[in-house]
Formats: structure tokens, sequence, C-alpha cells
């Protein structure tokens, strides 16, 4: 897979694919991931990007052209399975979506900031529209980082065991079972029982049941799906 970051602020994205799971998924050259600093595709002066809205109102917009500009650039170097759009009024990301889009090949990710983008980058460029959650951020940076890290685990080879991934809370809309580790018993608080039997086919009904139970009661909403 091959991500093309777009952005006003590459120096905030560089940190999340320095460290952890994402550094070790590039260096094992299982994804590719680059940005690209937008003011480097503008020919205006002080490498403006942005500029007050038609009709008046607070707030900068990022203009087309630089974007266009960028965009193209990359298209007429390969093809691109999406160009997704960060902006909180887009679709919210969840757990379908990031299964979804690890299935790609090449991504582009624009990064809105300010006020967002000229409507007509939207209308002609995007191919779809992600948000993180019902709040807004200064800049789409660290929305896409949370997709990228979201979509990039999911990736054959990525995580040490793969079937990891498929146990995680949402994979099948139930949150995952309580965990356990050593010690045993800890101040008097003890790890259930079926948990230390070696018997698989109970420990699984066990975690079923758990999953089941701790959604009815923590997100009820995920059952009515």
């Amino acid at each position: 897979m091959r991500i093309d970051i777009i952005t006003v602020l590459p120096e905030l994205l560089k940190s999340p694919f320095e460290a952890s799971i994402l550094k070790r998924a590039i260096d094992k050259g299982l994804v590719e991931v680059h940005l690209h600093n937008l003011r480097d595709y503008t020919d205006k002066s002080y490498n403006q990007v942005d500029d007050y809205q038609f009709g008046g109102g607070a707030g900068m917009v990022l203009m087309i052209e630089p974007i266009d500009k960028c965009i193209s650039s990359l298209k007429s170097e390969r093809g691109y399975d999406e160009i997704i759009y960060m902006t909180p009024d887009g679709k919210t990301l969840d757990q379908k979506m990031s299964n979804s889009i690890s299935l790609l090949g090449n991504l582009i990710i624009l990064c809105g900031h300010y006020k967002g983008v000229d409507q007509r980058v939207r209308d002609t460029l995007i191919t779809k529209e992600i948000s993180v959650g019902d709040y807004v951020l200064s800049g789409g940076e660290l929305g896409a980082a949370i997709l990228c890290d979201s979509v990039i685990r999911l990736i054959p080879g990525v995580l040490n065991n793969e079937t990891s991934a498929l146990t995680d809370t949402f994979q099948d809309d139930l949150l995952a079972p309580p965990v356990y580790t050593r010690p045993a018993e800890y101040k008097g608080m003890a790890v259930p029982e079926v948990l230390l039997s070696g018997n698989f086919p109970k420990i699984e009904a066990w975690r079923e049941e758990e999953a089941l139970k701790r959604t009815e009661d923590l997100r009820p909403d995920l059952l009515k799906k």
C-alpha cells in the first residue's frame, strides 16, 4: 500500500510514522507513506495556499489551485483507488471502513485546514470524505494519522499475530471481552477460573458471552445494527 498525504503541516505528521507499528510496517516494505507540503504547489507570494471566502465570513479557505496541482502531479505518476478528504462532516470512520480501505493499493489523503477547502475540490477531486468523530480539530492531520493507524495495522504482516486484529473491538459489531495476564491473583483479585482451565471451547464460549454482555452494557447501539 502507498499513502500520499497532502498537508500544510507535514512536520505535525512525521512522528506517528517514526515509531511503533507504523514504522515497523514501513521498514518491512509493507506500506509507503509520503508527506506532501501543499505550499510547494503554489506560485503565490509567501507560499500562500488559502484566501478569504467569497460572500464574507470568518475563517480562511484552502484554494483549489495548489490542491489540484498536487493531486494532478501525483496522479500523473500512478493510479489511486481513493482520494480521501479528512473533514468533520464526512462519513464517520468505523472498523468496517478501515477493513475496506486496508484492501486498497494507493491512497491520497487531503488534510483540511482553516475553514476547509474550496467546495470545487470536494465536487471534482475527492472520492471519499471521512470524519474521525463529531468534533472539530484545527486541521485534518491528526485525523489522517488516526485513519492511517487504523488501516495499516490490518495489512497482513504488520502485526506479529495477524489474528489479533480479527478479534479487536468492533470487528463483529461487539466490544472485545475482558483480558487478563500474570499474576493470576493480585491483592485478592483473581482471574476468572475458566481462563486458567485450558478448556479452549469453554474459554471461547466465555469470551463470546462476555463480549455480548459488555456490548449490551456499554454500547447497546451496536446490537441494533
